[in-house]
């Protein structure tokens, strides 16, 4: 028996079919506690046991009910959206749909071809819970590039001078002193007049202990140096408009901060932090993504070309005729091969192996992306071992030396 569930927001079609594709059963459920239990009802009324559990195909890997699902303990298989539009053209060419063809389309899926779909990893509860956090935490970094750079671009309209006067600090718009500033005074008018003792007292609220007497100096001259300014009134309002903007940027740099602190603190409690984070390149935070996307069930990735393809750093080929090509690959986890370029950028200065790797790749032609993306997919092959058989990242092991050629002396 195979299980097909159309999702939706509020409801969901459910078809259930045998062998031969002959519908068994059907029902549109409701996203609640009683929509589960008439779910979990209608398979047990085909044969559905907990020494056999019919496997379930759903076009989505997260939310209430597929984490009530796999409390059950059956398989879950998250098919694409677009491979299930596929699916059905081969049901019906005139393009008729509804969500009673689309549960029952999904459950043919697994009965024709569940080999070729991999169920949802058995990763455990702390592994899904870091996922969680380590997720959010980019999603806030990534709001919070995007919330910058609106401000940094509404800045250059009217207030050069403040990023002129904040670029040498560490972080730039990102360092609470260049918020802090930007909150006391949003306009260059009132900028300019802020006092020495003002701006010490500036210094102070954004957490600067050292070198106050000389930041504040320095500050002062650079928030009055001439610039080109707006009319006073158009000044005022763009000052308006960029303490909305502090204040969305403000969010979104505290939001990734306590995700940050967070994820940390739940990745350090995993049996594999040790062993991720014993490779060059790799911290807490970064280790705490790599744990979110790979998971911690062993039997996800078949080998290590399977995690390779996972996270796009292993080459496609496209071969048809005389045509060949070995081209990037463009599907992949988007995440995890984010973190991947600032892991192997990051263990240049951290592991002499990884540093001569990367200077022999593009001494052969490679450009850095490429070059960078190859020092990756060396590092996961190692990581896949590494966690497989539960020992550290060795540098002798992972980027041995090259064998001494012996000159041969005539006699």
């Amino acid at each position: 028996m195979f299980c097909g569930v159309d999702w939706a927001s509020d409801h969901h079609d459910v078809a259930v079919v045998d062998g031969d594709g002959k519908l068994l059963g059907r029902a549109r459920i409701g996203d609640d506690a009683a929509g589960l239990q008439q779910l979990l009802d209608l398979l047990a009324e085909h044969g559905d046991s907990p020494d056999e559990r019919i496997p379930v195909a759903i076009e989505t890997s997260r939310g209430l009910l597929v984490a009530c699902l796999r409390a059950t303990g059956r398989p879950i298989y998250a098919v694409n959206p677009m491979a299930a539009a596929r699916y059905r053209e081969r049901h019906s060419v005139s393009r008729k749909k509804s969500d009673h063809l689309d549960a029952m389309v999904l459950a043919n899926i697994l009965r024709t071809d569940a080999d070729a779909h991999r169920p949802l990893p058995a990763d455990s509860e702390l592994a899904q819970a870091v996922a969680v956090l380590a997720r959010a935490q980019q999603d806030a970094v990534w709001d919070r590039t995007q919330a910058g750079n609106k401000l940094r671009s509404h800045l250059r309209e009217y207030f050069p001078g403040y990023l002129a006067a904040v670029q040498p600090t560490t972080g730039g718009l990102n360092a609470p002193l260049a918020r802090t500033l930007l909150a006391a005074a949003p306009t260059p008018s009132q900028a300019a007049r802020l006092t020495r003792t003002q701006l010490r007292a500036v210094l102070k609220h954004a957490g600067r202990q050292r070198g106050i007497e000389a930041e504040a100096e320095r500050l002062h001259a650079a928030l009055r140096v001439p610039q080109m300014r707006q009319l006073p009134l158009v000044e005022q309002a763009m000052g308006r408009q960029t303490l909305a903007l502090l204040g969305k940027f403000e969010a979104s740099c505290a939001a990734a901060d306590d995700l940050a602190e967070a994820s940390v603190e739940l990745f350090e409690q995993h049996p594999d932090a040790a062993v991720i984070t014993s490779f060059p390149g790799l911290g807490a935070l970064s280790g705490a993504r790599v744990l979110a996307e790979i998971g911690d069930d062993r039997t996800r990735f078949a080998d290590a070309k399977a995690l390779k393809a996972y996270a796009g750093s292993a080459p496609v080929t496209r071969a048809s005729g005389k045509s060949h090509a070995v081209m990037v690959r463009r599907v992949k986890n988007q995440r995890l091969a984010a973190v991947g370029y600032v892991w192997a950028f990051a263990s240049l200065n951290a592991s002499p192996g990884a540093r001569a790797h990367y200077d022999r790749r593009r001494k052969a032609g490679d450009r850095h992306s490429s070059a960078q993306r190859n020092l990756y997919n060396r590092f996961l092959g190692c990581l896949h071992h590494c966690l497989a058989t539960g020992t550290l990242y060795s540098e002798s092991t992972a980027f041995p030396a090259p064998p001494k050629l012996e000159l041969a002396i005539a006699a």
